[in-house]
């Protein structure tokens, strides 16, 4: 077998070869025959004919994204970088205008957004972009959905996925939260240091009101003992004011001896003579007695001052005589 015929062999085989080739799953082939476009193929073995058509394109048909970063300005004049995420896909059915119509599908996207958001945001304050972002988002999938179905590519969704202010601006927001919150503390704090010096005056009051009935109760006690002390001495043929005498003696040591269990007591009782008890008593009974002296003028001078009283009126003379025989 001679030479050339092995080459021709060998070529022929090759060329048979190359009139297959594969397509991926999600993609798509664009053929072309002698420089013009002939067919598109989908997944799979496909067949052409060798030389004479050509492979032009392989399409993408899965969902992809373009991240686009946007600096804008605010309504208030606030500069913010945004970031788009846009998604997208090529039509099955339009690859022809996919391959065709858009030499750079992503630079056309990215203008587009540009676009759409430097006409939406600059109508808007920095807080109502953070609150409207998905209004944003919106408007810029609408946009684009009208001017790249006609190249063949479906928006499936664009996303504001992030909005970044000046550093500057970022900071006097953080202050202004921090001093908002602290401010909310500060009220919290009051009203509850409030509503502690409210318990704390009701506490009081009603500890006084306790404490002043126990008072009142133990000084009841105590002039009830008295009474009855006073009357056990009269039985027993003592006078009321030797018993009261007595009684006063006893409290008064009584007194001197709580004092004197007491080691660390600093209380000094004056006067401490054994007679003070006796002056103690003269003493009451002289104020007791000129308590009612004071009390008796007082009531003397209330009567004298009444006014008397009138006299009812008598009928005038010769008037009862004139009615009398009416009546009867």
């Amino acid at each position: 077998m001679s030479i050339p015929f092995i080459v021709i062999i060998v070529f022929g085989f090759f060329i048979f070869l190359s009139s297959f080739f594969t397509v991926k799953q999600q993609s798509s082939v664009v053929i072309e025959r002698f420089g013009k476009f002939l067919s598109v193929r989908n997944s799979g073995l496909q067949l052409k004919i060798p030389i004479v058509d050509r492979i032009a394109g392989r399409v993408n048909l899965k969902i992809q994204q373009l991240d686009v970063i946007i600096e804008t300005k605010t309504k208030d004049n606030v500069f913010i970088k945004m970031k788009v995420s846009v998604q997208f896909k090529v039509i099955q059915e339009k690859v022809y205008d996919a391959f065709y119509k858009l030499e750079y599908p992503h630079d056309q996207i990215t203008a587009y957004v540009f676009d759409v958001v430097r006409a939406e945001v600059p109508k808007l304050k920095l807080d109502d972009v953070f609150e409207r972002k998905d209004d944003i988002a919106i408007a810029v999938k609408r946009e684009l959905n009208e001017a790249m179905t006609t190249y063949g590519y479906d928006i499936i969704n664009t996303l504001v996925t992030d909005i970044d202010p000046d550093i500057q601006v970022k900071n006097a927001m953080n202050r202004i939260n921090a001093a908002d919150r602290e401010k909310t503390a500060a009220e919290f704090e009051a009203e509850s240091s409030r509503i502690r010096i409210v318990a704390k005056a009701k506490a009081e009051a009603e500890s006084k009101r306790l404490q002043g009935q126990g008072i009142a109760d133990q000084r009841r006690e105590i002039a009830r003992g008295l009474v009855e002390s006073v009357e056990v001495l009269n039985n027993v043929g003592i006078n009321s004011q030797e018993a009261s005498a007595l009684i006063v003696v006893t409290q008064h040591y009584d007194t001197l001896q709580a004092i004197g269990a007491d080691a660390n007591s600093n209380l000094i009782l004056l006067p401490n003579s054994p007679q003070a008890g006796s002056d103690m008593l003269n003493n009451m009974v002289a104020s007791f007695t000129a308590s009612n002296q004071v009390g008796e003028m007082m009531k003397k001078n209330n009567k004298k001052i009444e006014k008397p009283k009138s006299k009812p009126i008598e009928p005038q003379s010769g008037y009862e005589d004139d009615i009398t025989p009416e009546i009867k």
